[in-house]
C-alpha cells in the first residue's frame, strides 16, 4: 500500500536556518534566481525573524513540508515577491530539494499558494519569470494554468551563452 502524505505551506522556522543556508548557497540553483554572493546564517535568521510581513516587505516565504504519519519533512520554498497591493499582484519562486522533484510537490504547494494569494491576499494575478532552459518549471506553471506572456530575448548571462527568460501570468477574472 502506497504510503499516505500531505503537502502544507508553513511560516520559515529557527530550525529551518541550516537547511535554508544550504539551499540559498547552492550555486547549481543561482542560474535561476538573482543571487550574485552567498547568504551568511545571519542573514537568514535575519530574513526568518523580520520578513514574514508581505504588506511591510513585500514578500513572504513559505517552507514547504511533506507529511507522513511519520515525519513532517521541509522539502523546499516558495516564495512571493514584489507583492504589490495597490495592482492586486505578486510574483512566484518555487525551489523543491533535487531529491523530491518529479513526485507533484511543487505542483501541490504551487496550488495551496495561489489559494492563500487569491483568497486570503484577494490578488488579481501572479507572475513568474522562467529561464527558457527549465523546462521543468515550464511545465509546472503551465500545469497550473499560468500563460506565457512575454519572452525577453538573451536576458540572462551564462559562462557560455545567453539565455532567454520567460514570462507568465495567472489573472482570475
Amino acid at each position: 500500500m502506497a504510503e499516505q502524505y500531505s503537502i502544507r505551506l508553513r511560516a520559515p522556522e529557527p530550525s529551518d536556518v541550516a537547511l535554508l543556508y544550504t539551499w540559498e548557497n547552492d550555486l547549481a540553483l543561482w542560474n535561476y534566481s538573482e543571487n550574485l554572493t552567498q547568504l551568511s546564517v545571519f542573514q537568514i535568521e535575519h530574513f526568518i525573524l523580520n520578513n514574514q510581513d508581505i504588506f511591510t516587505n513585500r514578500q513572504i516565504r513559505f517552507m514547504i513540508e511533506l507529511s507522513t504519519e511519520e515525519l513532517a519533512e521541509p522539502i523546499g520554498t516558495v516564495d512571493l515577491y514584489d507583492f504589490d497591493p495597490i495592482h492586486a499582484r505578486a510574483g512566484v519562486g518555487i525551489m523543491i530539494e533535487a531529491r523530491h522533484r518529479r513526485k507533484g510537490f511543487a505542483k501541490k504547494a504551487l496550488e495551496l499558494l495561489e489559494q492563500y494569494a487569491f483568497e486570503k491576499l484577494l490578488l488579481r494575478q501572479l507572475y513568474c519569470y522562467i529561464n527558457a532552459d527549465n523546462e521543468e518549471s515550464i511545465r509546472l506553471f503551465l500545469s497550473r494554468k499560468f500563460v506565457h506572456s512575454g519572452t525577453k530575448k538573451d536576458w540572462i548571462r551564462t559562462k557560455d551563452s545567453w539565455i532567454d527568460q520567460l514570462h507568465f501570468q495567472l489573472i482570475r477574472q
